[in-house]
């Protein structure tokens, strides 16, 4: 599983509000173009994200499926994207003192041609990708207010 790791000037509790508020994915998951529909219960286990990813008018209609849910800890997702496949997407948390939160993505290709065709070509976009994800976390995380 690759894993990108940062730290985030932000409280962990700030942090998780992004996470838990699915309408902000399009946001700042790199690759995701818009937030279809978002399941009520989101982030609880068995929750949907429903989204387009890619750009227009090539983009694809998918979801995600919330696989594990530790409120401010950690979040487990099966992304799925066919047909290029589906990921298993890991979240975690840990707070770094009062005020910045370490994060790690682990992104690991589950099914379909991705999962298939492994290589450092894809490991290198791959990790670029995450990278630039964790920095769009970082800054809407930062301008988040904590919920009271």
């Amino acid at each position: 599983m690759a894993i990108v790791q940062q730290v985030i000037k932000a409280p962990v509790q700030q942090v998780w509000a992004v996470l838990a508020d699915g309408w902000t994915y399009s946001d700042w998951v790199v690759g995701t173009a818009h937030m279809r529909n978002v399941d009520d219960d989101w982030p609880a286990v068995g929750t949907r994200l429903h989204h387009r990813a890619g750009p227009w008018p090539f983009s694809l209609e998918d979801s995600s499926l919330v696989l594990e849910c530790e409120p401010e800890r950690k979040l487990v997702l099966r992304v799925k994207l066919w047909p290029a496949g589906e990921a298993i997407v890991v979240f975690a948390l840990e707070p770094v003192g009062p005020d910045a939160t370490r994060v790690s993505l682990g992104e690991d290709f589950a099914a379909g041609p991705l999962h298939w065709v492994r290589n450092k070509l894809n490991d290198l976009v791959l990790h670029q990708r995450n990278k630039e994800t964790l920095n769009r976390l970082s800054d809407i995380a930062r301008r988040q207010k904590t919920p009271d």
